[in-house]
């Protein structure tokens, strides 16, 4: 009997513990949606792009020039995503885990994905070590501009601060 009732509490606290995790899912998702719009709109243009059927050109423009289309777009979704992280924590702190778990990691690991859906789920498409390269040079570039350029116009504060005491990296 003392066993019997035992498991009905830890199923009890179990499921209201599901409950409170499911719930805190669907807030973080709704506040993501919420606060990066623009990011997942480019996310889902740049996965359509990468998985649709490319249309035929008789005369490639020069040698490797789907190469530069993987900069451009890897380093846009990059650059949208740092703009918004950027503006949302304009008077916030947020920790450099943020800065790069976002803006640098997430395009570099959907171009991971999207060469190997292309690889492996496609016909007309084909995965590439090169351009998964490309897209990670995109994304180096827009980083740099992003931290370089951006950053100080947008918080309108120096790179380095002297009297940097914590490790934060918006300050």
């Amino acid at each position: 009997m003392r066993c019997e009732t035992s498991t009905r509490y830890t199923k009890k606290v179990f499921f209201t513990f599901e409950i409170h995790v499911q719930a805190l899912k669907e807030v973080f998702m709704w506040r993501f949606i919420k606060d990066y719009p623009f990011s997942i709109i480019f996310v889902l243009v740049v996965a359509y792009l990468s998985l649709s059927q490319p249309p035929t050109l008789m005369i490639p423009l020069f040698r490797n020039w789907d190469k530069v289309v993987h900069f451009c777009m890897y380093g846009g979704l990059s650059g949208v995503i740092w703009i918004e992280f950027l503006l949302k924590h304009r008077k916030k702190k947020a920790g450099i885990l943020f800065a790069v778990l976002g803006p640098v990691l997430c395009p570099i690991v959907i171009g991971g994905i999207m060469e190997l859906c292309q690889r492996y789920f496609t016909r007309y498409r084909s995965g590439d070590l090169i351009d998964f390269m490309a897209n990670m040079t995109g994304v180096l570039v827009a980083t740099l501009i992003a931290l370089f350029v951006l950053r100080p116009l947008i918080m309108k504060k120096p790179i380095f601060q002297k009297n940097n005491k914590n490790n934060c990296f918006l300050k």
